[in-house]
């Protein structure tokens, strides 16, 4: 079906995520006492976790047909657990919080990047070649940092697999691909990745990361980009060569009109953060910025232009489809919900179940220790995601921007690089990292499961991470 049909059906979805935001206080709702719960209450998000990875694994036609149902359930499993414990408004409260000032800012911009760079069409003749592969890597990680690492990973993940398809073992690339383009490529701009644009709306300078991440970035997809060649080559090795007879098509870059809406996303973004009317709208405790309110409304109707300026012929040769957004929008908005029993446990501090993490991270004269920062702020945006996970351990460190970045820089950077870096150590720990398995899967390309794709990439990723902390050039990285 052509996407300029599926308009209509889209309509009341889109009108509902008009009130998609990310305030700047996002404190949690009142009533919710995570003081007063024990870990039992963070069993539906753990259960929602396994069924995303097991449930490809062990029974994948079920799941394939049933996971927003699975996922409900589980969601729901944590709402009345909730009810149970603190009565229905306060549930309410915390569920319209988590929904309007979490999850729809979250999805409304993934879903505007994700339709306007599916509009464009990288066309022609590519070899999968490891030097082609690789420049295409190096080019998205570049990208990632201006477009966002959605944007990048959904302009160059169609192109990548077509130029890959004819070889039989190809997993590794996308595998790759998800670890530089959606995430680590991201880690130099607000607009790269998620956490990064939640510290711009608490106050974080535009270039602060560009400034003080630039090095880390560079060692980390250095490194990265040269185990993939060593690992492509040796692949490449024994793959049949092509025997085409004529030249081949050329490359051509088409659906441009789809380029300058991608530069409106970026200036909507941009000019929300910096115009502060001083209107909001409470809604259960939540406050709706009118700048968050206009910025989504507007990435909304970008989104519909491309849809209706994009000739659906390039939507169609871009093997384009509505299912991985789809994907992603119910299972997050399902962790989203589930998450909200252990964001409280977490923000109860020393008073909650988890006071053990405060501990880890802060020192006995009260200073914080930027590497467990790092790691504690890493490991849990794996499995937490890391937007959200970016904002508790923010919060944790004080909150306040101006300290952050200056006499605590050090833990800023280890807040934003473990947050950043360790999103790609799980298919959830990112939202395009979904997206693009889901395309991947779509496309034929047989991607490892939940825990195939964790082992991989941690026994990547974990040496590097483990490199990064004991670098002789720690002064650099602000790991005083």
């Amino acid at each position: 079906m052509h996407p300029r049909r599926l308009v209509p059906r889209c309509v009341g979805p889109l009108i509902a995520l008009i009130f998609a935001l990310l305030p700047q206080q996002a404190s949690a709702a009142a009533g919710l006492d995570g003081a007063a719960m024990r870990w039992p209450y963070a069993l539906p998000f753990a259960g929602l976790l396994l069924s995303i990875a097991l449930g490809p694994l062990f029974f994948p036609k079920f799941w394939h047909h049933h996971y927003g149902k699975i996922a409900a359930a589980w969601s729901v499993l944590a709402l009345i657990s909730l009810v149970w414990l603190a009565g229905g408004m306060a549930t309410l409260g915390a569920l319209v919080h988590a929904m309007l000032a979490e999850y729809l800012g979250f999805i409304v911009l993934l879903f505007s990047l994700y339709v306007v760079a599916g509009g464009i069409l990288i066309s022609g003749d590519i070899k999968g070649t490891p030097g082609v592969n690789t420049g295409i890597l190096a080019l998205g990680t570049l990208m990632a940092s201006v477009v966002g690492t959605t944007g990048a990973a959904m302009i160059l993940i169609r192109p990548l697999i077509r130029a890959n398809r004819q070889r039989r073992t190809n997993a590794h690339v996308v595998i790759f691909f998800i670890i530089l383009v959606a995430n680590v490529g991201g880690a130099l701009s607000p607009l790269g990745d998620p956490p990064l644009f939640v510290g711009f709306l608490h106050g974080v300078d535009f270039f602060w990361t560009t400034r003080n991440l630039w090095l880390q970035t560079a060692i980390v997809a250095g490194f990265l980009l040269a185990i993939f060649v060593v690992v492509d080559v040796w692949r490449f090795r024994g793959e049949p060569l092509s025997t085409g007879t004529g030249p081949g098509e050329p490359l051509r870059l088409r659906g441009l009109i789809n380029l300058p809406l991608i530069a409106a996303i970026v200036a909507s973004l941009l000019v929300s953060a910096m115009w502060k009317p001083g209107i909001a709208f409470d809604i259960l405790g939540t406050r709706l910025e009118l700048e968050s309110i206009v910025r989504n409304v507007v990435l909304l109707a970008i989104a519909g232009l491309s849809v209706w300026l994009t000739p659906d012929e390039h939507r169609q040769a871009n093997g384009f489809t509505w299912e991985p957004i789809r994907e992603v929008a119910k299972l997050f908005a399902a962790i989203f919900v589930a998450i909200i029993p252990v964001i409280a446990m977490l923000d109860a501090g020393h008073h909650g179940a988890f006071a053990w993490l405060l501990s880890a991270v802060t020192a006995p004269d009260g200073s914080p220790r930027e590497v467990a920062y790092f790691w504690f702020t890493g490991l849990m945006s794996a499995f937490l995601d890391n937007a959200p996970t970016y904002l508790l351990f923010f919060e944790l460190a004080g909150g306040d921007p101006q300290v952050l970045m200056n006499e605590l820089s050090g833990t800023l950077a280890s807040i934003s690089m473990g947050a950043v870096y360790m999103g790609a150590l799980t298919y959830i720990g990112n939202a395009p990292n979904f997206m693009v398995s889901s395309i991947a899967n779509e496309s034929g390309i047989e991607m490892p499961s939940f825990f195939g794709y964790l082992l991989r990439a941690g026994a990547v990723l974990i040496p590097l991470f483990l490199l990064l902390t004991i670098l002789p050039v720690a002064p650099i990285l602000h790991w005083h």
